[in-house]
C-alpha cells in the first residue's frame, strides 16, 4: 500500500487499534496461474500482537470461514496473504476549508497486513478458533453472552469451519486525517466531523484529535 509519510500512524499501536476495532477482514490470496485473485471478508482476532514491532511482524492472527468456499481449498499453508482492515473514514466536503479554489476529499484509516498462512487441521484447535472469536467480539461488541450451552451446537457445525492463523511478516497503515492542511482547517475539518450524524465520522475526529 502506498502511504506517504505525513499518513504513516504516530506507532503501531494506531494500526492494532484498527485491527481490533474493526475485525471484519478482507483475505486476499492469489488464484489460479493467471486467474483472479481470491478475496473473502472474514473475521479476525490476535493470538498475539508484537507490539514492540513497528510494522506488526511477529504477530500472529486467528481467522474461520466456510470450507465450502473455494478459496478454503485454495489456501494452502505457507502462502502469501494480505488481510485488509478499514477504519474510521468520512467524506471533507470543501465548505470546510473555508477557501478557494479547493477540492473534496475524503479521510480514512485502513491497515494491510502481509503474512503466510497455517491451516488448522484439529477439531479442538478450530473450535479454540471459534470459542475465542466469540469471547473477543462478545467482551467487545456483544453482551458478553455465555456461549457454556452452545458449545455442543458449535461442535456440530464444527466440519463446515476451516481455521487457519495468519503470521504476520509486516503491515502497513494508512490514517489520512488531514495532516497535509493547516492546523487552522484540520481544526474545522476535526469540527466538523465532531458534530457529524455518521459514528465513522466522529471516530475520525477523535483520531483527528490523537495526532501528536
Amino acid at each position: 500500500m502506498y502511504v506517504p509519510s505525513f499518513y504513516r500512524p504516530p506507532d503501531s499501536s494506531w494500526m492494532i487499534e484498527v485491527v481490533k476495532n474493526n475485525p471484519l477482514g478482507l483475505l486476499t490470496s492469489n488464484g489460479p496461474s493467471g486467474g483472479v485473485p481470491f478475496a473473502t471478508h472474514l473475521p479476525a482476532i490476535p493470538e498475539s500482537f508484537a507490539t514492540g514491532s513497528a510494522d506488526l511482524s511477529g504477530s500472529v492472527l486467528l481467522c474461520h470461514l466456510n470450507r465450502q468456499n473455494p478459496h478454503w481449498s485454495a489456501l494452502q499453508s505457507g502462502d502469501a496473504v494480505l488481510l485488509t482492515f478499514t477504519g474510521p473514514h468520512g467524506y471533507v466536503t470543501p465548505t470546510v476549508y473555508a477557501y478557494t479554489p479547493a477540492a473534496p476529499t475524503w479521510n480514512f484509516t485502513s491497515v494491510h497486513v502481509r503474512g503466510t498462512t497455517e491451516k488448522i487441521d484439529s477439531a479442538e484447535e478450530t473450535l479454540d478458533v471459534v470459542m475465542a472469536t466469540v469471547s473477543v467480539f462478545e467482551s467487545r461488541f456483544g453482551s458478553d453472552w455465555d456461549m457454556t450451552e452452545s458449545i455442543d451446537y458449535f461442535r456440530k457445525i464444527l466440519p463446515g469451519v476451516g481455521a487457519f492463523r495468519v503470521h504476520v511478516t509486516g503491515a502497513d497503515g494508512m490514517f489520512k486525517l488531514s495532516q497535509e492542511q493547516s492546523s487552522e482547517v484540520r481544526d474545522r475539518v476535526q469540527r466538523s466531523f465532531d458534530g457529524h450524524p455518521s459514528q465513522h465520522c466522529r471516530a475520525v475526529a477523535g483520531l483527528m484529535n490523537q495526532l501528536p
